[in-house]
């Protein structure tokens, strides 16, 4: 099935020029919602311009040489959303995640190799399964099973290697944690958390910063404690 849609229409996520052709692509079903990725096909073409044309795009994925997250990928609807990663094999040779800028575009910054192993993932829900131990589910549709005894929270960060899901550290949502902010008004900036702010059911919670701001909870993106653990300034933006 081919996905696509006006260019006009496109997300303002998307780092692509409004005007020439009328169609482009639109993510597939995926693990991203269509205004938090850009398909491959676009990312190829028209962010890093390793391709002229979709023909060109498909025949880099049919050869192998593209992997998100850790695995080999053959499908140009693919979603690319917040914290992938995309490895393009030789010649190429390069490695890039995706990230927002301050200007809430999806923009990809360049990593290094090892970096490219590596993912860091939110927490967007929890629950108990079966056989006693937890299910957290991250920010991009990934299931993991972890002891009872874990104590991720909604809200908190994973940094797992990538395909193989192994958890390496956890990195909760309190006081003096390092966030990247990945929506609202403050989009694209890195700062540390001062407090949570617990309000009712019918307003989410607030993060305030030590900087002077603050977002909801579901924005605040935790990245590390002293330092982010991944990169995610600003990189190419087309």
């Amino acid at each position: 099935m081919t996905f696509r849609l006006k260019r006009a229409a496109a997300p303002r996520t998307w780092t692509i020029p409004r005007k020439g052709t009328k169609w482009v692509k639109r993510p597939g079903p995926g693990p991203h919602a269509q205004e938090e990725s850009m398909p491959l096909q676009v990312v190829l073409r028209d962010v890093l311009a390793i391709a002229r044309s979709a023909r060109e795009a498909r025949i880099l994925l049919r050869e192998g040489h593209v992997k998100v997250d850790g695995q080999v990928v053959k499908d140009l609807d693919r979603g690319l959303g917040l914290m992938d990663t995309l490895s393009l094999s030789a010649p190429l040779d390069a490695h890039y995640r995706m990230v927002k800028n301050q200007r809430g575009k999806l923009v990809l910054v360049k990593i290094p190799s090892p970096e490219a192993g590596l993912k860091i993932g939110q927490v967007r829900f929890k629950h108990t399964v079966r056989s006693g131990r937890v299910e957290v589910t991250l920010h991009d549709g990934r299931n993991l099973l972890v002891p009872a005894s874990t104590p991720y929270r909604v809200g908190d960060s994973v940094k797992i290697e990538v395909p193989t899901q192994k958890v390496v550290d956890h990195y909760p949502l309190a006081p003096g944690a390092l966030a990247f902010v990945a929506g609202g008004s403050h989009v694209g900036q890195v700062a540390r958390v001062d407090r949570i702010e617990v309000r009712n059911s019918s307003h989410p919670n607030l993060v305030h910063f030590q900087e002077g701001f603050s977002t909801t909870k579901g924005y605040a993106f935790v990245v590390g404690q002293k330092a982010p653990e991944v990169t995610v300034a600003e990189g190419i933006d087309r």
